[in-house]
């Protein structure tokens, strides 16, 4: 009923939600300390004991360095100077955006699987409900410096999961990211880019259009609070999100030394499906993809392949197999006296026999069913292939 005070309940809520929206300034992204104090205290509790420290608390953290501690009081501080965070709510929603956090209906529960490295909460711009999105998602990653083909590949798998009603989770950097987030708004699909900073800044700065785009047909989302820069500490933890939301990793192209694998054994970790698409061997971008095909991960080369991982049970890829040849197609025994007749030149049924281990009765029926079929021809009582080359025959055509 509307005009109705809000319950205790309610209230409890809201100010744990708030205390989140201030803790995404106080902690950074996968502290796993904080993680775990948040868990024992609450937000607000926490929060609290972060200003009590400031305050001259002594062992208000015990088991958690000075300097992780200073850095919590210093930083709440300075939120509490600037206003944060009533000032990012406001900045989010300006931008349509919201914030979400743990216990929420929007909160995609599979990411407290991260423990105590789990967001405090995410920053999110974009229609869609981020929950319902995350159910049926799926990470492509890959190299920054990517090949043509790594892109053609990226954009082609990406294009076929959201074809298929799947959502296509990337991180909006230059190359493979890039690809897969075009990909998937190319077939008018679902994307979700996860950025190492906040949601109101996009990065890198040559994706502002990419960026505005995803958020305006799928999501935008970040632990950090809006007008917050990136760092390359940053960009690895934002992969631990990438891999928890999902239900799987593909990685297209990557090095030895990649952010890309670090999402993939993420992925691995949390027992998600990793998945490597293979690239030349004389290719050092696909070096990584193929140390990680040799350890746990699966080889894909299409969307379907990747579904078949990921999706429901039934959900296969087609069989693939070579072309059916008409030779194919004989029983045993007509196979085995076609085997035994010569490259080039004729011989007799006996000699045919002889070769082919079977009985003169046999293999003379068995020619005759052959020549019926045109893999062979009879010339003056004996027997050769079908010359397939020769325009002036008549005959029907067969093959070996």
């Amino acid at each position: 009923m509307t005009g109705e005070a809000p319950t205790d309940g309610e209230r409890a809520r809201d100010g744990e939600r708030f205390a989140r929206a201030a803790l995404t300034r106080v902690v950074e992204p996968g502290d796993e300390h904080a993680g775990r104090w948040l868990g024992r205290y609450g937000a607000v509790g926490f929060l609290d004991r972060i200003r009590a420290a400031a305050d001259g608390g002594d062992d208000a953290f015990p088991g958690t360095g000075a300097k992780r501690v200073q850095g919590w009081c210093h930083r709440a501080a300075q939120a509490a100077a600037d206003a944060a965070p009533e000032r990012d709510l406001d900045a989010v929603a300006a931008l349509g955006g919201r914030f979400v956090a743990p216990g929420d209906t929007e909160w995609p529960r599979q990411l407290d699987d991260l423990g105590d490295a789990r967001p405090v909460g995410l920053w999110v711009r974009g229609p869609a409900d981020l929950r319902a999105w995350a159910l049926r998602s799926v990470a492509v990653v890959g190299a920054r410096a990517c090949t043509p083909y790594g892109a053609h590949i990226a954009t082609g798998l990406a294009s076929g999961l959201a074809e298929r009603g799947w959502v296509v989770v990337s991180g909006a950097a230059f190359g493979i990211d890039g690809a897969a987030h075009r990909g998937a708004l190319a077939v008018h699909g679902a994307t979700v880019a996860v950025l190492a900073c906040g949601v109101d800044t996009p990065y890198p700065r040559g994706h502002a259009g990419l960026i505005c785009r995803i958020a305006e047909q799928g999501l935008v989302l970040g632990e950090l609070p809006p007008g917050s820069h990136p760092t390359p500490a940053r960009f690895i933890l934002r992969n631990r999100v990438i891999a928890a939301l999902t239900r799987g990793t593909v990685v297209v192209e990557a090095e030895y030394r990649s952010g890309s694998l670090v999402t993939a054994r993420a992925a691995q970790r949390l027992g998600r499906h990793t998945m490597g698409v293979p690239g030349p061997v004389t290719s050092g971008l696909s070096a990584g993809v193929h140390e990680l095909l040799r350890d746990t991960g699966t080889l894909v080369t299409d969307a379907a392949e990747v579904i078949e991982l990921v999706g429901a049970i039934g959900e296969l890829a087609p069989a693939r197999h070579g072309p059916v040849l008409p030779r194919d197609l004989l029983d045993p025994d007509c196979t085995r006296v076609l085997d035994a007749l010569p490259a080039h030149g004729t011989t007799t049924a006996q000699d045919i026999a002889l070769r082919g281990g079977t009985t003169p009765d046999e293999t003379v029926a068995r020619l005759y069913e052959l020549h019926s079929l045109g893999f062979v021809e009879r010339l003056d009582g004996r027997w050769r292939l079908t010359n397939t080359g020769r325009s002036g025959s008549n005959m029907r055509r067969g093959g070996t």
